[in-house]
Order: C-alpha cells, then structure tokens, then sequence
C-alpha cells in the first residue's frame, strides 16, 4: 500500500489533536455499560458524516460485514450487525497478550525464563538450542523454534532448518510460537486461556455477546502437542478491548490491564525492516503480539496498535485520540473449525491489513 506523504499525515494528525481538545470531547470520555452509548451524530465525535459515508462505500468494495469507530468511549459510527460474534483468527493473540500482563506483574510469568525450563517439549523433541528461548522470544515471534505448528495460520513458506536460528535473532511469523504461548500461560498460571479470557477481560469489561462454549483449542495434535487458542467474539466486545488498551488498561477506575504492559506489549520491539517472508518492509512492525504501525508518524497515530485476524478481523487502537476502530469480515464456526481442523482447504476473499489500513486513512481524514 502506499502511504500519504508525511506533510499530509502531520497536518491531519494536528487536525485530530484540535478536535479532541475541543470541550465536548475532552469532557467526554465514557465507558460502555450494558449497551454502548452513540454519539448523536459523527460531528459531535469530531467527525464528517460525508467523509465516513465515503469509508462505508470503500467497505462496500471489500467483504466486509461491519465496522465501528468509538471515540471517547461511545460510538461516533458503524456499518453492518456489530452484534455478530464471529472468530477472531489470529486477533486472538493480542488477546492473549492483554492476559499475560497480570501475571507478568505478580511475577508469575517471567519473560526471561526458557521454555526449557518450563517444562516444554513437542512431538518431535526440541533441540538444547531450541529449549533456550525464552517466553520473550515466543512474544516476539523470535523463539528459533521450527517445530511444525499444530494449527494452520502462520508461514508456511521460507521455514528455516531445526536449530539454524539462535533464539532472538529472527522474526518468523509461526503458529508454534504463538500456540506455545497459550500452553506457557496455562502451566505458569493455572489457569486455561478460555477461563482467564472470562474472569479477567469478559467479565469486568462487560462483554454483551460473549458465550464460553464458543471458545475452543483447534488444531492437529499429532502434529504438536500446543493447539491453538481460538476466540470468537463481537465486534462491539472487541471494541471493549480495544478502549481499555488505549485508556491504558483502565476501565471505570479499576487496572485491568496493567499500565506499565500496556506500554511494553504495544511498544515496537521488532522494526518492519527485520520482519521476514510478506512481512519486511511492510507498513507494520511488531510489539507483544500486537502489531505496531510504524509508517504512520502523525500525531495521531503515536503509540496506537494493531490486533490482525486472517479474513479482516481488526482492532486499532489510537490512545493519542481516545479513538478505537473495529472491522470485521465475519465467516462462519463451521467453516473456522474445519479450517483449522484441516477438514475445509476454501479460502473465502477477506480483506488484508493494508486494505483495513488505507480504511483507517479515510476515516482519520474525515476528522472534522
């Protein structure tokens, strides 16, 4: 995708500052009770109606089946049913990024310990050099680990040899990492993913749409022991998620998340220029599983972040501007779990990042 000239994204991202200064959103920012509250009209959310009736025609040129922008914590706009809880592909590990803050906090999870000394092996038995990553490294994509993944969705092209890579030098974008998280969160806390996801985000963000049995490990056990965590979820409860990021982890005076992991996990810690395979040199970097914009250098933009979920499941977070952003491209159970359980090989048109990307563009361009 092509990025606008930078004069162009500083000028806008003035314009954004300006408008959220004004009183009536400075004064304004709110939480979701049981419902979401909306703006009366985009304008009182610093908004051009004209502008976002120009982000809906481009979303009507994709497939997708809806979006949302809050700002100050009610809805300034959406399209489609936001209601529809759907899955979030590899969102999911943003998510999962949100869960280990607490326990990085209490010390229960410790980022420079191995993954030797936790207690991790896999159906292939892992290599000494590959028993020596650590938890950081599996946050960053960075753990040297090629040991086939137990469910589809990462790379799958350019798979470096066992042992070839030391832990830390290299950014591969794969499932085992990112699976392998999931186990070390369940054995360093006691806890399963699903239960945490509840009794530390669901429940006191107040999901609206949120069902338990919905939540599922999916993948292909003889292939790895360490499945994937899969989540499915509302666009207006990912919504949720994306506010208490940007008001950095507090929700109605309670730390959800905590401050200092909000900081850390959105923070750049790989450059898109050290990203490897479709990735490098792209508009994204990458944080704790989140993926971090790093071309976009307007006021607006600084320190917002990206959850991205295969087929157009996103979340963007803008905490300069008190602004989150949600695009779904929903597709059905039947069809997640077949592909994740290798039993469905279609792969319906979704819309990729630079896509979802050049949306945002539009919408912060129809700042008033």
């Amino acid at each position: 995708m092509q990025d606008w000239p930078l004069t162009r994204r500083t000028a806008l991202g003035c314009c954004l500052g300006a408008a959220l200064a004004r009183p009536a959103l400075a004064q304004a920012a709110a939480y979701p009770g049981r419902d979401w509250a909306r703006w009366p009209r985009p304008e009182d959310a610093g908004f051009r109606s004209e502008g976002l009736e120009h982000v809906a025609r481009m979303a009507s040129e994709l497939p997708t089946t809806s979006m949302m922008v809050v700002r100050g914590g009610r809805i300034a706009w959406s399209i489609g049913d936001i209601a529809q809880a759907s899955y979030l592909a590899s969102a999911r590990k943003s998510i999962l990024s949100m869960l280990y803050g607490r326990y990085v906090e209490s010390g229960q999870i410790k980022l420079d310990q191995t993954i030797g000394d936790i207690g991790i092996d896999d159906v292939q038995a892992l290599l000494p050099i590959e028993r020596s990553a650590t938890v950081h490294h599996l946050l960053t994509a960075t753990s040297g680990v090629y040991h086939p993944q137990g469910s589809p969705g990462g790379s799958t092209t350019g798979t470096p040899a066992r042992g070839s890579k030391q832990p830390g030098t290299y950014f591969y974008y794969n499932n085992w990492d990112f699976n392998v998280a999931g186990t070390v969160f369940e054995k360093l806390t006691g806890k399963t993913v699903f239960a945490a996801l509840e009794s530390d985000l669901a429940t006191p963000l107040g999901f609206q749409d949120y069902d338990p049995k919905r939540q599922r490990m999916l993948g292909f056990p003889d292939q790895s022991r360490h499945l994937a965590y899969h989540m499915f979820l509302s666009g207006r409860d990912m919504a949720r998620l994306g506010l208490v990021m940007a008001r950095g982890g507090k929700w109605e005076g309670r730390q959800v998340v905590p401050e200092a992991w909000v900081r850390e996990s959105t923070k750049l810690h790989v450059s898109r220029t050290a990203l490897s395979e479709n990735y490098k040199d792209g508009p994204l970097g990458y944080g704790y599983y989140w993926w971090i914009p790093e071309t976009r250098t307007a006021p607006a933009w600084q320190g917002s972040a990206l959850a991205n979920g295969n087929y157009g499941q996103f979340i963007l977070v803008m905490p300069a501007i008190d602004t989150v952003v949600v695009h779904r491209r929903a597709v059905t159970d039947e069809f997640a779990i077949g592909r994740n359980m290798g039993t469905d090989r279609s792969n319906p048109p979704g819309v990729n990042s630079g896509q979802f990307l050049r949306l945002a563009d539009a919408i912060m361009e129809s700042a008033t």
